[in-house]
């Protein structure tokens, strides 16, 4: 497998390198975090004029008409920036269904908005107590004239808090663990009887609690009942895309502890001198080359059109590194000692979005149990 980046991907990485350089420092980091968006409106609008928003959208849709492999790189970045913009729930998960969705309509209505950042969507698929199975829907759709009436609640729906339209999964049919009879409906942020409450995650990223009661929703998106394989392909995209994330957030989290055993001094020399220190980190290091490979590979399998094994290479991937992500947080707050248990000082930051990213998607064990399965 070819490592190395191609034209585009070199320019993408230096774009999106320096734009985390020159607006992610740390202490500005915070006032995003601080405001009322939760993140940078401002830099959100510089993203989709750089066109880091359309990197895999076609050239019909206000895209570059690049693939993930493109995408890949801006990932890393954020990732080593601990970007907390909604790309992942706008421009990976929404985006993906409506493009595994079919529906051309929706596709050239809503898919050139993302691209240019003039709309933001979210995907509202979860339920409590779901936990990660994908066909527990207890959300109902039933049909009332030309449209559907929605009730239910959904849990922990990223962007949801600031998102134009969501995506929502509904039953019209069959029992709520049933693969069959699950539909996605488009509804507008202000429409009666949708209610979503804001929360913070343990990585400072926001998400909403939704509530839907007696929703109206004219627009369904597809015309199948059968949605299971459009919500498979939205997750196990996002799953690869925060894959990337995570990489990316080793490599930075790697860099700043070595640089603190280079300069912190204990005894009269750098603690980096001790050996047990230096075997520390080479584990460390090793880990986040681990995870290194099984990115390329989730990559390389994001879009196989072989749903088993593209299934079998991001859980295989997702496994790997949310075990190294475990080793590089760990190690990174142990080695820094009591300055890396602050939340003034980044180290901390890094290790709750590795913490956080082992558990989206489907922790562990959940892939390592769909691995096996398959």
């Amino acid at each position: 497998m070819e490592f190395n980046d191609t034209e585009t991907q070199a320019l993408l990485r230096d774009t999106a390198d320096r734009l985390i350089r020159d607006k992610y420092e740390f202490e500005t980091r915070k006032k995003y975090l601080a405001s009322a968006e939760g993140y940078s409106a401002a830099l959100w609008k510089e993203y989709g004029e750089l066109g880091l928003l359309g990197i895999d959208a076609s050239e019909d849709h206000s895209g570059s008409g690049g693939d993930f492999s493109d995408l890949a790189v801006v990932l890393e970045a954020f990732g080593r920036g601990l970007a907390v913009e909604p790309f992942l729930s706008s421009i990976i998960l929404s985006a993906a269904a409506l493009r595994a969705s079919g529906d051309k309509a929706a596709q050239d209505e809503y898919l050139p908005k993302l691209a240019t950042g003039e709309m933001k969507m979210a995907l509202a698929y979860g339920e409590p107590g779901s936990r990660y199975t994908l066909t527990h829907c207890e959300t109902t759709a039933k049909a009332d004239g030309d449209g559907h009436v929605l009730n239910g609640q959904k849990a922990v729906v990223l962007g949801a808090d600031d998102a134009d339209m969501l995506i929502v999964s509904a039953r019209t049919s069959g029992a709520s663990s049933d693969a069959e009879g699950i539909s996605l409906f488009l509804v507008p942020r202000g429409a009666s009887g949708l209610t979503v409450r804001t929360i913070t995650n343990m990585d400072d990223r926001r998400a909403g609690e939704v509530t839907l009661e007696s929703v109206r929703a004219r627009a369904m998106l597809g015309a199948s009942v059968g949605a299971l394989p459009v919500l498979e392909a939205a997750v196990d995209r996002a799953t690869a895309a925060v894959c990337c994330e995570a990489v990316g957030a080793m490599e930075a989290v790697n860099q700043l502890t070595l640089e603190y055993l280079k300069t912190r001094n204990q005894f009269g020399r750098p603690i980096g001198k001790f050996q047990v220190l230096q075997h520390r980190m080479a584990d460390m290091m090793m880990a986040e080359q681990s995870a290194r490979s099984m990115m390329a590979l989730a990559i390389s399998n994001v879009d196989n059109p072989d749903l088993k094994e593209r299934a079998k290479a991001i859980s295989a991937a997702k496994v790997q590194i949310g075990k190294s992500g475990n080793i590089v947080g760990r190690g990174a707050i142990q080695l820094h000692g009591g300055i890396g248990m602050t939340m003034e000082y980044v180290a901390a930051h890094y290790f709750r979005r590795l913490t956080s990213i082992e558990k989206m998607f489907g922790d562990t064990d959940y892939h390592l149990a769909r691995f096996a399965a398959l």
